[in-house]
């Protein structure tokens, strides 16, 4: 089968308008409440809560913010120890580094691609101190989170859970983001709902809310004049982007259906090559924000990566992800090699790992990648998009 460029470039994951956001704009605008205050503000945060089941959410500039000030919350401090998901993006674990934390990286399970909690508990045994832990819902799949939850209760540290890549997904019956004691989400532009950039903070704790809110403003004292007894922050989300924010809170379910047809067109159509798809576990209703294969060690071919560049052998009835995104790409289709796991990043590359498996997340960034799942995307093209795959295993 011969192959056509697409004109119009297919993403990984793009922003999805749908009107109501222009209206909430506008109102933002006829106002005049175009800052860091005003009606959206207020009600997108509420709207989230109720959405949710959460007492507070802090709309902020960015999922990272949130992050931020979750592990400022959580008490981190200069030495303090940190167990962080290896695998991850490093929004995830930088926040740490910020207040001057060790970070110590966990490694993942297979059944979710999440933080593994035998690892989390050999972690413990290793540096009981440890004063926080940050799982992850990787690409939308909540984690094994009541498990990493009672574990941190039983050696009394706090948890921070991103959620930034899983807003509406739920763990057994529960929604994720509602697990730690503080939580973030994100509305970045290729997230299951955007605000163009902006995140939030979640969390039942009113008093941390609260200094959350202040932090996020600078921390400005109640004065007359400006005046500050604490280290503060520009992170406070526009009443602009909230706007955009509420617009598409209203087709998060719609958005959520279909990254989950995507999905299972993928497992359909690839059903007869050396793949699989990102795992799930059956109690929990992932949002499937992208879908990810792994390709079969015997279907892999030879790939070697280094800090900036690749290369790999061509084998008959086999493939690599680097074949697979340089094909894909040369038909102008994006795609995205799997997160490189944090403890094989030269900025971290001499903090401390902890693994009872093998290294699993390793090898699943070596033998996995991020397919095209953007909600835009037609049936037509991920059936062109499937055989393009195909073509790779040749």
């Amino acid at each position: 089968m011969e192959f056509k460029r697409f004109e119009n470039r297919i993403y990984l994951s793009s922003p999805t308008m749908h009107g109501e956001e222009q209206m909430f704009v506008k109102e933002a605008f006829d106002t005049n409440w175009v800052s860091t205050v005003g009606a959206n503000l207020t009600n997108f945060e509420k709207e989230v809560c109720d959405k949710l089941g959460v007492k507070n959410a802090v709309a902020l500039a960015s999922g990272t913010s949130a992050l931020h000030l979750a592990v400022k919350l959580a008490g981190v401090k200069q030495g303090d120890i940190v167990f962080a998901q290896s695998m991850t993006f490093d929004a995830s674990v930088n926040p740490v580094t910020y207040e001057k934390g060790t970070l110590v990286f966990i490694d993942s399970e297979r059944e979710t691609w999440n933080m593994d909690p035998e690892a989390l508990k050999e972690a413990f045994r290793k540096y009981p101190q440890c004063k926080c832990v940050i799982p992850v819902n990787l690409y939308g799949v909540p984690a094994k989170l009541d498990e990493i939850r009672a574990i941190c209760d039983e050696h009394g540290a706090k948890m921070v859970e991103d959620a930034a890549e899983s807003l509406g997904a739920s763990y057994k019956g529960k929604m994720t983001g509602l697990f730690g004691d503080y939580n973030a989400i994100s509305f970045n532009g290729n997230k299951i709902i955007t605000t163009s950039g902006g995140g939030m903070l979640l969390t039942d704790d009113d008093k941390g809310a609260a200094s959350a809110r202040k932090w996020s403003t600078q921390a400005r004292d109640n004065a007359p004049w400006y005046q500050h007894s604490e280290l503060g922050y520009n992170y406070r989300l526009s009443n602009i982007l909230a706007g955009i924010g509420r617009g598409q809170l209203l087709h998060l379910e719609e958005h959520i259906a279909r990254k989950k047809e995507i999905y299972e067109r993928y497992k359909e159509g690839l059903k007869d090559l050396p793949v699989s798809m990102n795992p799930y576990l059956p109690c929990s209703k992932p949002i499937f924000w992208l879908s990810c294969l792994l390709i079969d060690k015997e279907g892999m071919a030879k790939q070697n990566r280094g800090d900036l560049t690749y290369s790999y052998d061509k084998e008959a009835g086999k493939s690599c992800p680097e074949e697979i995104r340089e094909t894909l790409e040369k038909y102008n289709i994006e795609s995205r090699p799997i997160w490189k796991p944090m403890h094989m990043q030269p900025i971290y590359k001499d903090c401390d790992y902890i693994s009872v498996s093998g290294d699993s997340c390793a090898d699943i960034f070596e033998r996995g990648l991020c397919l095209p799942s953007d909600i835009t995307m037609t049936d037509e093209q991920q059936d062109y998009i499937i055989e393009i795959i195909k073509s790779c295993f040749a």
